[in-house]
C-alpha cells in the first residue's frame, strides 16, 4: 500500500511494498536465467538432434527479452547495491550485443562473438541471480552498505 507524505502529493513507498518489487526482481533475474540455460540447450538440440531446433532458439530471446527491461525498470523502482544495478544494465547491453552479432555479417563476421557474448551473458545473468539472492532473501550487511553508498553519491 501507499502513503502520501503530508506534506505534499507524492507518494511514499512502504517498506512492504520495496519488498515485493525486490522478490518480484529476483523471480525475473530466476526466470531470464532459466530461460537462458533452456536456449543453451536448444543450441546443442539444433546441433545434434535436428535444425528444427534453431527457430525454438530464436523464438526464445523474442519470448525473453523483454524479462531484462523489467528488471531494468526494477532497479528504478526500489534501491539496489550498485553492483545489482550494474549486472542488470550489462544484460541489457549484452543481449543488444547478441542481436547485433546474430543479425550484422559485414563488413565484419560479427557472429563469430555470438556464442563468447552468450556466455557472457549467461555468467552476467547467474551472477545477478546470486547477487539479487543475497540481497532480497539474505540479511547482507555488505549489500545493505552498498545501498547506502549508492543513496550517498
Amino acid at each position: 500500500m501507499t502513503t502520501h507524505h503530508p506534506s505534499g502529493p507524492l507518494p511514499i513507498e512502504t517498506e512492504n511494498e520495496k519488498n515485493w518489487v525486490q522478490v518480484g526482481f529476483l523471480a525475473i533475474a530466476v526466470l531470464f536465467n532459466l530461460c537462458l540455460v533452456t536456449q543453451l540447450l536448444t543450441v546443442g538440440l539444433a546441433l545434434f538432434s535436428g535444425a528444427s531446433w534453431w527457430q525454438v532458439h530464436v523464438w526464445l530471446v523474442r519470448g525473453y527479452g523483454g524479462l531484462a527491461v523489467l528488471l531494468l525498470i526494477g532497479t528504478f523502482l526500489t534501491p539496489f547495491p550498485k553492483r545489482i544495478q550494474a549486472l542488470t544494465k550489462a544484460m541489457v547491453i549484452l543481449l543488444l550485443v547478441q542481436f547485433v552479432t546474430a543479425h550484422i555479417q559485414q563488413p565484419l563476421p560479427l557472429g563469430i562473438l555470438h556464442p563468447l557474448t552468450g556466455f557472457t551473458l549467461f555468467t552476467t545473468s547467474t551472477t545477478l541471480v546470486h547477487r539479487a539472492m543475497s540481497f532480497v532473501i539474505g540479511d547482507s550487511e555488505k549489500e545493505n552498505q552498498d545501498i547506502s553508498n549508492s543513496l550517498e553519491t
